[in-house]
């Protein structure tokens, strides 16, 4: 599986804007069926630049999905964002690979 992670740093004069934005688009992401599920999280240390910062966390079930995605729709989703929102949020991807997954083990009393 892999981890198409976006983390954004947006400007405080749209951050409640953003929120309401950023939902919607998930799904959107979400409706290409390129991925399996997506999280919004919030990155908890203060930037030096100010603002606020998220990373949105997709998956994927396969490699081929994600270049997919590239080829397909990434292009145009991204558009929207720069439109609304251009010179007041950074954004940057990273692409992972999940090795392994590990949960906790019972524990009895």
């Amino acid at each position: 599986m892999y981890i198409y992670n976006v983390t954004v740093n947006i400007d405080n004069t749209v951050h409640k804007e953003w929120l309401t934005w950023i939902e919607s688009h998930v799904v959107k992401v979400l409706d290409t069926g390129k991925f399996t599920s997506a999280k919004l999280t919030e990155v908890l240390i203060e930037e030096e630049m100010g603002g606020k910062t998220y990373s949105i966390q997709y998956t994927a079930a396969s490699r081929e999905d994600l270049e997919s995605y590239y080829k397909e729709d990434a292009d145009s989703l991204r558009v929207e964002a720069l439109r609304k929102f251009a010179d007041k949020m950074l954004a940057f991807r990273t692409e992972l690979k999940i090795v392994k997954e590990f949960f906790p083990t019972s524990v009895s009393n």
